[in-house]
C-alpha cells in the first residue's frame, strides 16, 4: 500500500479512502447552521421554545454544569429553566450560536474524552430536526452511515424515556434489526422506520416522525394515548 498527501490509497494506488465523518461534529455544525438560517424567533418542535430558547438550552447544557443538572433531575428543573431564560434574554442570538459552535468549555464534563460522542450525538440530531421539522416545507434528509450507526447504538435511551409506557415496544429498522425498549404491560407494538425516525418517535416527536406502528389494536391505542418526551 502506498500513500499520498491525502492519505492512504488502495487498489493500485489510485483511489483514496473516503474520509470518515465525525457525526457529532457534523451535527453540531448543521444544527448551528439551521438555527442561524431559521432566526431567533422561529418556531421549533420543542414545545414552547423558539430558536433562541433552544440555542440558550444548548449553551447552558454544555457551559453551566450547575444549571444542566436540572435537565435530568426534576427537583432542579426550576433552576435550569431560570438560567436558560436569563441566558436567552441577556446573550445575543449570534453570540449564543458562536458559543455553541465552539464546543464545550474546558471545564465542562462534555469536554472529557469520549463524552461528546456518547452524550451529544442523539441530542444534536434531535434538536436539528426540531428546527427543520417546525417548518411547513421540511423534507426528510439523508443522514450519513456514521450517524445512523451512532444513533442505533444510543437508541436504548428509549428505555428510560418509555419507562412509563404499559405495553411492550420493539423498534424495527428496515434492515430487520430490532431492539426492545419497553417490557412492561400487556400487548406488543412494533414501531417500524429508519433509525433517525425511530429516535425522533422515541423521544416524543411522534407527530413529525415517519414511523409505522403494528400490533394489536388495543396495544397500539394504549401506546399512542400515552404521553412522553425527553
Amino acid at each position: 500500500m502506498s500513500s499520498t498527501d491525502d492519505g492512504p490509497v488502495s487498489g493500485g494506488g489510485t483511489t483514496p479512502h473516503a474520509p470518515r465523518i465525525d457525526p457529532v461534529r457534523h451535527e453540531r455544525r448543521a444544527l448551528a447552521d439551521a438555527l442561524a438560517a431559521a432566526g431567533p424567533d422561529a418556531a421549533t418542535e420543542c414545545a414552547g421554545w423558539d430558536a433562541r430558547d433552544l440555542a440558550a438550552h444548548l449553551v447552558i447544557r454544555e457551559g453551566r454544569p450547575d444549571a444542566a443538572l436540572g435537565i435530568l433531575l426534576g427537583p432542579l428543573s426550576f433552576y435550569t429553566e431560570r438560567v436558560r431564560r436569563r441566558t436567552a434574554r441577556a446573550v445575543p442570538f449570534d453570540r449564543l450560536l458562536e458559543r455553541f459552535r465552539q464546543g464545550p468549555p474546558k471545564f465542562s464534563p462534555y469536554a472529557l474524552p469520549g463524552v461528546d460522542k456518547i452524550a451529544n450525538g442523539v441530542e444534536f440530531f434531535v434538536h436539528h430536526e426540531d428546527v427543520r421539522r417546525a417548518r411547513s416545507d421540511w423534507e426528510p434528509r439523508e443522514i450519513s452511515p456514521e450517524l445512523e450507526e451512532l444513533l442505533w447504538r444510543r437508541i436504548k435511551i428509549a428505555r428510560f424515556v418509555l419507562r412509563k409506557v404499559h405495553v411492550r415496544v420493539t423498534l424495527v429498522q428496515p434492515d430487520g434489526r430490532t431492539v426492545q425498549v419497553s417490557r412492561r404491560g400487556r400487548g406488543d407494538v412494533r414501531v417500524h422506520g429508519p433509525v433517525g425516525e425511530l429516535v425522533l418517535w422515541a423521544l416524543g416527536r411522534g407527530d413529525v416522525a415517519n414511523v409505522r406502528l403494528t400490533g394489536a389494536t388495543d396495544a397500539v391505542k394504549t401506546l399512542t394515548e400515552t404521553g412522553w418526551s425527553l
